[in-house]
């Protein structure tokens, strides 16, 4: 007669870690004045700078975090300045 064959136990589930949701200002360049909020009872993210006031509002998901907030804050930024460059050529 053998032994049993024992089930393996599988492997424990990795955390993941907590993402930010304090970040620095691209106007001012204040590190952790910028902070994002989300409304998931009216759909909107707003991330405000606590220094310089200033705000981006955005519409969210239900899979939306703070980090992609912020992320569309830059990006929008970032293309408002190279549309500003490329009128001025």
């Amino acid at each position: 007669m053998g032994k049993r064959k024992s089930k393996a136990k599988p492997p424990p589930k990795k955390r993941m870690d907590k993402l930010d949701t304090v970040f620095s200002c691209p106007f001012c360049n204040h590190g952790s004045s910028v902070e994002c909020r989300i409304d998931m009872k009216n759909s909107i993210g707003e991330a405000i700078c606590r220094i310089c006031q200033e705000n981006f509002s955005t519409t969210v998901t239900a899979l939306t975090e703070p980090i992609d907030i912020y992320s569309e804050w830059i990006d929008e930024c970032e293309l408002v300045n190279n549309v500003d460059d490329d009128g001025a050529e």
